[in-house]
This record gives C-alpha cells, sequence and structure tokens, in this order.
C-alpha cells in the first residue's frame, strides 16, 4: 500500500490540474461565480487534507514511540469548511455557496476513488 505523504502527492498533482480547469472556467465561461466557488473550495480541501496528513504522520510517530496521542486536527478542519462558507456567504455576487462546499469536497473524493482503483489493481 502507498504511504500517506505519497497518496497526498499524487492528489496535489490531478488537484493542481483540476485548479487550473477551474480557473479556465471562471476566465472563459459566465458561471465566474460556480468556478470561483469551485476553486475557492477546493484550495481550502486541499489545505484540509494537508493537515490531516501531517496530523496522521504525527499520531503514526506517537503510536510507535508509545507516547500519548494528540487530535487529529478535526477542529481546524471544521473551522476551515466554516471559514469557506462565510467567504461564500460574505461574498456571495462573487462566490458560489453549493459549489465552494463541492469544492470543499473534492480531494476526499479523489482520495476515495484513488483508493478503489488502487484496491481493484492490486487484487
Amino acid at each position: 500500500m502507498d504511504g500517506l505523504r505519497q497518496i497526498y502527492t499524487k492528489q496535489k498533482r490531478v488537484i493542481y490540474f483540476l485548479l487550473a480547469a477551474f480557473v479556465l472556467g471562471w476566465g472563459f465561461t459566465p458561471y465566474q461565480s460556480v468556478f470561483a466557488g469551485l476553486t475557492i473550495g477546493t484550495l481550502f480541501g486541499l489545505y484540509n487534507m494537508w493537515i490531516l496528513v501531517r496530523r496522521m504522520e504525527k499520531f503514526d510517530r506517537a503510536v510507535t514511540e508509545g507516547s500519548k496521542v494528540r487530535s487529529l486536527g478535526t477542529a481546524l478542519r471544521f473551522a476551515s469548511g466554516a471559514a469557506v462558507a462565510a467567504l461564500a456567504i460574505i461574498f456571495a455576487e462573487h462566490i458560489h455557496l453549493v459549489s465552494a462546499v463541492i469544492g470543499l469536497m473534492i480531494p476526499y473524493v479523489l482520495l476515495l476513488v484513488e483508493r478503489i482503483v488502487y484496491h481493484l489493481k492490486h487484487q
């Protein structure tokens, strides 16, 4: 099985291509608020994945050393999600709320798809 850092690196590459597509969609379509929401949400989702990877590595070290296990950063990731929603509400004329929330979930959906593909290939 791939390491968590390797999975995160693969996901970053895919997310960067998605972000480029969202920026092109923002620049060349009449749906600027939708693509702005997808971009903002995906950026915050990538930040949330980075927090998760970093905390999981700390968690793994703590377990192997037998020391006390700390939080996995759930509160920080929830606050990040609330920040996306707050930005979309404050700048409602520029950022579509639903697309921002969808963008926030894109990294997790990509993680699920990547793991399903991995398990189908390695059966």
